[in-house]
């Protein structure tokens, strides 16, 4: 029977105070690790995270960073090594929201900040965290990235610039760093129903679920299931893959 093991593994789950995060830093957990749960702005909800981690029966470290600072960054990698040890597993889940306009409606600043958050997250966290993980010669990331990077519908552009930035970012890594034994992947959700869907009772969406070959949404469980296999030795062979979680709505072409 094949098992996600994550034990004795460290993990950080940028975004942790957030829906996707949230799930993502529990399923870790319950896989083995012990995982960093990083927050910006409210550490309430990174809190009620870490319970989760910590019922799981694994430890958890709370971390406040601003991603979009690589000194803040190289910070929150020091308070981490210094408290838990080295990590070993990088989700890189954080994102700046924005209002999603026309691309002639849209300020300046929100193409600044999803830059910003969706690829230089990713260049910060690989400066801070790979040299660790090229010393052990072993490392897992995943890069959230999304189905808009592929479908680049109206009115989300910024976003969708954001994350086609973050995937070159991420392809070029994949072979740079490869030979250290450590991948790189990027999991890219679509329209997913989280907690909040559930509260408010919105988790159906007809309109968007007919475009969807399975004929429905999918689940933070669902992305965070496919987070845990990546980071997972069962995916030891894959790396610089884009990989959708999207029922069949974006499908990579050869």
């Amino acid at each position: 029977m094949l098992r996600i093991d994550l034990t004795n593994q460290i993990a950080l789950v940028t975004g942790a105070s957030g829906e996707l995060g949230s799930v993502i830093a529990r399923t870790l957990a319950e896989c083995g690790a012990d995982v960093v749960l990083h927050y910006c702005r409210n550490a309430a909800k990174a809190e009620r995270a870490a319970e989760a981690v910590r019922n799981a029966g694994r430890r958890a470290l709370v971390v406040q960073c601003d991603v979009t600072d690589l000194g803040d960054v190289l910070r929150m990698q020091q308070e981490i090594r210094e408290q838990l040890g080295s990590v070993s597993l990088l989700v890189a889940n954080a994102v700046i929201q924005y209002e999603w306009k026309s691309v002639l409606e849209q300020p300046l600043a929100d193409f600044q900040t999803q830059f910003a958050s969706c690829a230089m997250q990713t260049v910060h966290l690989t400066k801070a965290f790979v040299p660790d993980m090229i010393e052990k010669k072993y490392g897992r990331i995943v890069a959230i990235n999304t189905e808009c990077a592929a479908m680049a519908d109206p009115n989300n552009a910024a976003y969708t610039a954001g994350k086609r930035a973050l995937d070159g970012i991420v392809r070029c890594l994949a072979k740079e760093v490869g030979c250290h034994g450590i991948t790189v992947n990027q999991v890219a959700p679509g329209w997913t129903i989280s907690e909040r869907d559930r509260i408010n009772h919105t988790e159906s969406a007809p309109e968007y679920e007919s475009t969807v070959p399975l004929r429905r949404r999918g689940t933070d469980q669902e992305i965070a299931n496919m987070t845990a296999f990546l980071l997972s030795d069962l995916a030891s062979f894959t790396t610089g893959a884009y990989i959708p979680v999207s029922g069949g709505r974006v499908m990579p072409a050869i």
